[in-house]
């Protein structure tokens, strides 16, 4: 049962790091709102590194960030943090193999793989983690800017990219949990539990020497 669900924990490691990457590159992430509009000439959509505009011929335009220091902070930060989910995703896919019950590698004993497994689901939570931060608190800003009255730039909302963002640090977060059950196979299985181990405690009679004492007397 136990390979199974580290297996299962693997697979889901592999998805959300695949499904990660397809957020990151999303032009989508968040799209111009259709609110109070009846007729639209074009359709404005934006993620991490560029901005874009699609007339309603479907022919977009796009036009990248050029400056780095002149991005707001919860883009910057955005794309650190998915980057970084990237690679700690990355870490975990290989350190959990590396840690599977089914896998042999050399002289490494059962104990040995099990911690390696659980080093694994560890990685991949924290990517779960910097990838939920990321699409978190850029749709925040979004939600943000919707409802301020006092907003006179365009208006969007939550798109593709965000919820691809969402479900991969869900499934990440999930599979780390299931990779973190190894924990089981890291306990030795002669470990002892109480104050006498696994052991029933001895427990000695005086029996014996009460007869002896008794011949004695005779």
């Amino acid at each position: 049962m136990s390979t199974a669900v580290e297996a299962t924990g693997l697979v889901m490691v592999i998805v959300s790091w695949l499904i990660t990457g397809a957020s990151l590159s999303n032009d989508y992430w968040k799209m111009s709102s259709v609110s109070g509009s009846v007729i639209i000439s074009q359709r404005l959509f934006e993620n991490l590194w560029h901005s874009c505009a699609e007339n309603s011929a479907g022919i977009a335009e796009c036009r990248d960030f050029e400056s780095l220091l002149a991005l707001p902070a919860h883009i910057s930060a955005s794309r650190a943090l998915m980057i970084m989910s990237l690679l700690l995703g990355l870490g975990s896919m290989v350190v959990s193999l590396l840690g599977m019950k089914c896998i042999k590698i050399g002289s490494a004993t059962e104990q040995s793989k099990a911690k390696i497994a659980v080093g694994g689901g560890v990685l991949s939570m924290l990517a779960g983690l910097c990838c939920m931060i990321a699409v978190s608190w850029y749709a925040y800003r979004v939600v943000q800017d919707f409802h301020n009255p006092f907003f006179g730039g365009v208006k969007f909302e939550l798109s593709t990219g965000l919820y691809l963002g969402w479900g991969a640090s869900c499934l990440a977060i999930l599979g780390g949990a299931f990779l973190c059950c190894a924990c089981k196979r890291a306990a030795p299985k002669g470990a002892k539990s109480g104050f006498y181990g696994n052991k029933t405690p001895k427990v000695y009679t005086a029996t014996a020497k009460s007869d002896a004492d008794s011949r004695a007397y005779v």
